[in-house]
């Protein structure tokens, strides 16, 4: 990246940078675009797309239903009146 692109980058996102910072951020930049390069040439074309590196099985419970009793669940709550429950004013 060089120096221009980075000023407006830098002014885009609204950062001040110093001499010292813009240059320093110029370094870092111009590293991870390298890394990017390098990522390029690796072959992917055999690979399945991911979400998940480690993902090995779907972690979402299954759908079922169940069968909730009401008047237990009101059982549970602070505050309930006509087998409502009752919370604090919010406005």
């Amino acid at each position: 990246m060089n120096r221009d692109e980075l000023s407006v980058t830098a002014e885009l996102a609204q950062l001040d940078l110093s001499e010292e910072q813009a240059q320093s951020l110029g370094q870092e930049v111009e590293q991870m675009i390298e890394y990017f390069r390098a990522m390029q040439q690796v072959d992917v074309s055999g690979l399945e797309p991911t979400t998940h590196v480690l993902m090995k099985d779907n972690r979402t419970r299954s759908d079922r239903q169940r069968q909730n009793d009401p008047d237990a669940l009101l059982e549970n709550a602070p505050e309930a009146e006509d087998r409502l429950y009752v919370i604090p004013n919010v406005l």
